[in-house]
């Protein structure tokens, strides 16, 4: 996989003395501090960069709001960021995303979590001394963001698009858009490892959905969470022609978009 985007503790472990690499504990600061955390990691929490302040950027938090946080955990523009959390990296992808939207150049998602880190590696209580930083963002314009609205996967869905949705057999049963296949996005995670499968078995169960590099892909959910996960892979695995549906179906819904319901192929 592509290390630019997903790191393997290997990997992290190997840098986490560099002065440039930063590492990212989304998960609430009650477990950050209760439960220890990776070395060296700040914390900032999920609910801190997910909120609806960004009106043109569904729910995330606004560039300003975003830098100052990575500003107060002194992180610079040119440092690399290595987000974690412990749920297979879902809501670490989130930040992950975020980040890119907001011009940082160098943002990896580590693969597996904080369970996954602390079978092989030392965790620790100790909160690191930063200095904070005068973080500016850059977010991307419109035409270099992976993130679509509702105009824009209206237009898809006259195209050759595959929309791919991320969420439960019983949500995608209950309602989806016309023509979606489904693909949970926990099923590029190994439960016993708790890390990503390998490569080849990834190709082969998205491949097996149609879910391939040469198509254009409209990532959905309910509310962007759980394709964030999905688009960190697909990115991984060299997939570039992604876009990422912010609204979802919440927002598709709220404009009475089309919708099919009912068992179908998943």
């Amino acid at each position: 996989m592509d290390d630019s985007v997903i790191v393997s503790p290997d990997w992290l472990a190997a840098h986490l003395d560099d002065p440039t690499v930063h590492v990212v504990d989304v998960r609430d600061a009650w477990e950050y501090d209760g439960i220890g955390h990776l070395p060296g990691a700040v914390n900032i929490p999920f609910d801190s960069y997910r909120n609806d302040s960004d009106v043109d950027r569904g729910t995330l938090p606004g560039a300003e709001a975003f830098a100052d946080l990575l500003g107060d955990a002194g992180i610079s523009e040119d440092d690399t960021i290595v987000a974690y959390d412990d749920t297979h990296g879902v809501f670490a992808a989130r930040f992950v995303l975020t980040a890119i939207e907001y011009g940082h150049d160098d943002v990896r998602l580590l693969d597996g979590d904080f369970s996954a880190w602390n079978r092989e590696y030392e965790t620790t209580s100790e909160t690191p001394d930063v200095e904070p930083t005068d973080y500016e963002p850059e977010p991307l314009e419109p035409e270099a963001s992976p993130l679509v609205g509702y105009d824009a996967v209206e237009a898809a869905l006259e195209r050759d698009a595959l929309f791919v949705d991320t969420r439960e057999q019983d949500e995608f049963e209950e309602a989806r858009l016309p023509g979606a296949v489904r693909f949970d996005w926990r099923e590029v995670v190994d439960e016993e490892s708790r890390r990503l499968k390998p490569e080849a078995a990834l190709e082969d169960l998205l491949s097996a959905r149609g879910i391939t590099p040469d198509r254009e892909i409209v990532l959905y959910c309910n509310t962007a969470r759980r394709i964030s996960h999905t688009y960190v892979v697909l990115n991984a695995l060299g997939y570039e022609d992604i876009h990422f549906y912010e609204g979802s179906l919440t927002e598709w819904r709220e404009h009475d978009g089309a919708v099919e319901s009912g068992p179908a192929d998943a």
